[in-house]
């Protein structure tokens, strides 16, 4: 095998398919990833048995072939080397590929392309097509709200719900839920599939192009794949039943306070610095009299205390959160003010944007015994 290609287009093509090599060393080849030559176009692949990913580019191939690399080593090696095209020649009695790059010289060992997991495409039993700027959204304003705890793992995806032409994304770990929905073309019936958010999240850092694309979906009752340009990404679905996200939205609420989101964002940041010093992590916010007061105390560091105007509309409110459940929401608030509705100190909030109707956060407050 012999080709040579440009560094820019391997580079990325290695850091896209790095995210499925598997960094547990129970079965070596999965620590590798797969290169084959062949029709001028360069295929690489990764997997770890829970995603794997496809990642096509040009190439000029002088002799086809294929190979499997430490994923490791091979991306280091091409994001430090020298020059605007490499040069990759495998050499069959050592074993070994020869990198080169301007002076740059580099050799690798491989692994036999015969024992690497060769990924096929799925055959979904369904398909859908979705524009890659929806997805994003809907990925973005999510995925943070998903749990971190593996033995609850369907609390580790988000929900996608096709009904028609409207596509829901939900996430939740409990003590807090995300909401987003849009519409969708060219759909017929209903689905649910719970999605791991590790994959989405991957998929999320493709979807960076000012020209609307197309994204490829395929399913069927438990895996997924994802298709956009010369990228394939599949993985497992999540078995499981998600929650009934409606039961945990309330309908009403006796006070909705508008608030300035870059304003507020600040306010919040200082607070957290006494807020994060233990580990509940709480501050209290009181909404009375067209003002916001944020306060947090810990008795070992100090207390914070600060207030600012708002728009509140209903009744005197004073209620405790976990300090990163409301900065997490903050990060992808995109409009100059945002809505706070409640209804009691322990009953669950809704922060939703200002003419954005789409987007639904709900946040489940907490015990203060100083309030």
């Amino acid at each position: 095998m012999k080709f040579t290609c440009a560094k820019t287009d391997l580079a990325q093509a290695v850091q896209t398919v790095s995210k499925a090599v598997s960094v547990k060393n129970q079965n070596p080849i999965l620590s590798g990833i797969y290169i084959k030559a062949e029709n001028n176009l360069l295929e690489l692949q990764a997997t770890d048995y829970e995603i794997g990913i496809i990642c096509k580019i040009e190439a000029q191939i002088e002799e086809s072939g294929q190979i499997v690399l430490s994923g490791r080593y091979l991306q280091e090696v091409i994001r430090k080397l020298p020059g605007v095209n490499i040069e990759i020649e495998y050499d069959r009695q050592e074993k070994t590929a020869h990198i080169k790059s301007n002076r740059a010289h580099f050799t690798l060992l491989s692994m036999s392309p015969d024992d690497f997991p060769v990924i096929n495409k799925i055959k979904g039993d369904f398909n859908f097509k979705i524009r890659d700027n929806i997805l994003h959204e809907l990925i973005s304003r999510t995925t943070f709200a998903c749990s971190n705890e593996e033995a609850r793992p369907v609390f580790t995806g988000c929900l996608l719900e096709l009904d028609g032409s409207q596509v829901n994304m939900v996430a939740t770990d409990i003590r807090r839920l995300a909401f987003q929905t849009s519409t969708l073309e060219d759909f017929e019936g209903q689905r649910k599939m719970i999605i791991p958010s590790k994959i989405l999240n991957e998929i999320q850092k493709l979807l960076i192009s000012d020209t609307p694309r197309e994204v490829n979906i395929n399913y069927n009752s438990n895996q997924i794949s994802f298709e956009l340009d010369g990228t394939y990404i599949a993985s497992r679905l999540i078995d499981g039943q998600f929650p009934d996200y409606n039961r945990a939205m309330p309908t009403s609420f006796s006070t909705r306070v508008k608030v300035n989101t870059e304003e507020f964002r600040s306010v919040l940041d200082r607070v957290a610095l006494i807020s994060r010093t233990n580990e509940y992590k709480i501050a209290t916010l009181e909404f009375s009299a067209g003002m916001i007061r944020i306060t947090s105390n810990n008795p070992e560091i100090g207390n914070a205390d600060e207030s600012m105007t708002a728009e509140i509309d209903g009744e005197d409110i004073t209620i405790s959160f976990n300090v990163d459940y409301i900065a997490d929401v903050l990060k992808i608030v995109n409009t100059k003010e945002f809505y706070i509705s409640l209804n009691s100190s322990l009953n669950p909030a809704s922060i939703r944007m200002l003419d954005d109707e789409s987007f639904t956060y709900i946040i489940t407050p907490v015990r203060n015994n100083g309030i």
